[in-house]
């Protein structure tokens, strides 16, 4: 049983939905009322779903996709990010584990997989578009990426692979305007396959999955693993250091006052954030002037909101 997979139906999942039909293998984040963002759990289905895919020899593609037409994925679930990650910053390094497994384990499952795109497309939601090795648009899908929108950086896929598939200079555009991009203009780009009405995009999607079922399996894979090159090597030498810079700047205050402004849904203030920069006085202006020190480690100037030393990571009392 090791080796092989078993009947779609024999898994409880509660955030994606999981079938396996005619050699094609579904996986769908199934979160339409937060746009399809993933948290802890939903990583932990997804690489479920597709460890098993890759284990059963019936399957030879694999579409990954959201739920409804209004998203196809947004990235990681904000509230979880604000409520768990910039509290105990430790939490979001084993985040990001939990994020790399199942992105390696997507890339390298053996077999083809097509990014089924059904609405927007934004942040680590492009990251997932970014690993597949297909995408088939709908008409109405929007392309950006929220990195330097909300005080982080989009470094877990998106700075890697995007100069790869687009160029250097609309990559460089996508990542520090983070305007969108609308699916025409991502076709003319090179950053999907295919663009078609939202009615067709099943027909297309499973068109294209019939073709890739009717080529050898094995030459198939040896051929993803040879395109896989120059995307490996660009992951493998920067993603380690993604995780562990992230992780501790999730205690900035950019990061912070990024993801606030994001769940409240209000520009954030990023020219005072600048201003009290300058003036030496950031942590003042997002935590007030009231810091704690560690009983453990003696790390000072922890802000007041946080339950965890960002160095240690001991409880606070």
């Amino acid at each position: 049983m090791e080796y092989t997979g078993q009947a779609a139906s024999r898994f409880a999942f509660a955030d994606i939905l999981y079938e396996k039909k005619d050699g094609i293998a579904r996986v769908t984040l199934n979160r339409p009322e937060i746009y399809n963002a993933y948290s802890s759990e939903t990583l932990r289905e997804m690489t479920e779903a597709f460890r098993d895919a890759s284990m059963d020899d019936s399957v030879g593609v694999v579409v990954l996709t959201g739920a409804g037409d209004k998203a196809f994925c947004s990235g990681s679930d904000a509230r979880e990010f604000s409520k768990e990650f910039l509290r105990r910053p430790r939490n979001l390094w084993k985040f990001q584990g939990l994020l790399a497994e199942a992105l390696n384990l997507f890339r390298h499952l053996g077999k083809p997989t097509i990014a089924r795109l059904n609405g927007v497309v934004a942040g680590g939601g492009n990251d997932w578009n970014l690993a597949a090795d297909l995408a088939i648009a709908a008409d109405h899908v929007r392309f950006m990426q929220m990195g330097t929108r909300v005080g982080l950086v989009d470094a877990w896929g998106a700075t890697q692979w995007l100069p790869l598939l687009i160029g250097e200079r609309r990559a460089r555009e996508m990542l520090l305007t983070c305007d969108e991009v609308p699916a025409d203009q991502a076709l003319n780009w090179g950053l999907v396959n295919q663009v078609v009405p939202v009615k067709q995009l099943d027909r297309a999607v499973n068109g294209v999955a019939r073709k890739l079922m009717q080529k050898f399996p094995e030459s198939t894979r040896y051929t993803l693993q040879q395109l896989d090159t120059w995307k490996d090597l660009a992951w493998t030498l920067t993603a380690g250091h993604a995780r562990d810079w992230l992780a501790v700047h999730a205690t900035s205050w950019e990061t912070s006052e990024g993801i606030q402004a994001f769940i409240e849904k209000r520009p954030p203030d990023t020219r005072k954030l600048r201003e009290m920069a300058a003036a030496g006085k950031s942590s003042e202006f997002l935590w007030g002037a009231n810091t704690r020190k560690c009983q453990d480690c003696g790390a000072k100037g922890i802000p007041e909101k946080f339950d965890y030393c960002g160095k240690c990571g001991s409880k606070l009392k």
